[in-house]
């Protein structure tokens, strides 16, 4: 699809609009909580705008483009579950007060915009010149499907390269000054610890990307598509964090669920690479299809987590009540 500038500079600035809009009503004052009602309000509307801006595309664009933007935003938005994940084991292991986390999140997920604003554009302009390419995406895919199933390594987060680097060159103090990002002690200049969660955030989503970029490469090669799917899923995250909670944990099937949407991903990327080269029998996976596994497996996985945990809870009184007995 042959977007003008101008289209990505209103789509840009659109974003940064509703960004900065966000910005003014939800940490505007003194620090505080983000409660359970704000961040249903502002997910409805973030999921709300990625499906007008959707439907848009369907005026503008057709079918085709829109059903590329829905299967990636949902892609993108069943990763950005796991990402999650990993955000509540930083903010658990930095000691992030609560009432600073919306903070913290707000200026990670604007480096992530950033590191896969570039990201994609060099993925896009590599693909279209190496189609090779998308064979290396496919294998590594398929890769990350079976590694998901291990779950996630703290050592990963602790050996982040940047952060060590920031530790060993800038001071840092040892606990929070408020929300400030450097301070001085003692006539001297130290950065905190909320700076330190912050890059923590940026870089360990600019990791996942690693992941996801490919995932809806997989599904669509349009630059503008990637990173429009890439925005919406993104924006609504820090607002996702705070909603889902402590649900997150009796998401036990969550990781197999992802596993498959990346395996999916995968093997159709490897079949569509194996039919633009000529092969006969492979065929091409249709966007309906994508839409309607991607959408699936996350439905079906979401339910059979929150069974699995409603039948634990359950099986625990009774497992106690036998202990009882038995003693």
């Amino acid at each position: 699809m042959d977007v003008s500038l101008w289209a990505w500079a209103a789509v840009i600035g659109g974003l940064l609009v509703v960004l900065a809009i966000d910005l003014w009503i939800v940490d505007r004052g003194e620090p505080r909580e983000f409660s359970m009602r704000q961040a249903s309000v502002w997910v409805g509307l973030y999921v709300t705008l990625a499906v007008l801006f959707g439907l848009g595309m369907l005026f503008v664009s057709g079918s085709d483009k829109a059903g590329e933007f829905f299967a990636g935003y949902l892609t993108e938005y069943s990763l950005s579950v796991d990402n999650l994940f990993v955000f509540y084991i930083i903010m658990g292991r930095f000691a992030v007060p609560k009432i600073y986390q919306h903070k913290v999140l707000l200026v990670g997920v604007l480096l992530a915009l950033v590191m896969r604003f570039f990201f994609i554009l060099v993925g896009a302009a590599a693909l279209q010149r190496f189609g090779w390419l998308f064979y290396v995406f496919a294998a590594f895919l398929l890769y990350t499907a079976v590694n998901q199933l291990r779950g996630h390594d703290e050592e990963e987060i602790k050996d982040n390269l940047l952060l060590r680097w920031v530790r060993r060159i800038f001071p840092t103090t040892d606990g929070f000054v408020g929300s400030k990002i450097t301070t001085k002690v003692d006539g001297r200049r130290m950065v905190t610890p909320m700076l330190i969660v912050m890059i923590a955030i940026g870089t360990t989503d600019l990791l996942f990307a690693l992941d996801s970029i490919p995932a809806i490469f997989g599904l669509t090669t349009d630059a503008f598509v990637v990173f429009t799917a890439n925005a919406f899923a993104l924006m609504g995250l820090r607002q996702l964090y705070f909603l889902l909670g402590g649900l997150l944990q009796r998401l036990v099937y969550i990781s197999y669920g992802l596993a498959i949407i990346l395996g999916f991903i995968g093997v159709k990327l490897l079949l569509e690479a194996l039919h633009t080269s000529g092969v006969s029998w492979a065929p091409e996976v249709p966007i309906w299809l994508s839409l309607l596994v991607i959408g699936a497996t996350m439905v079906v996985t979401t339910v059979a987590s929150l069974i699995k945990n409603r039948r634990d809870r359950r099986a625990g009184p009774q497992d106690a009540a036998a202990k009882v007995s038995q003693g």
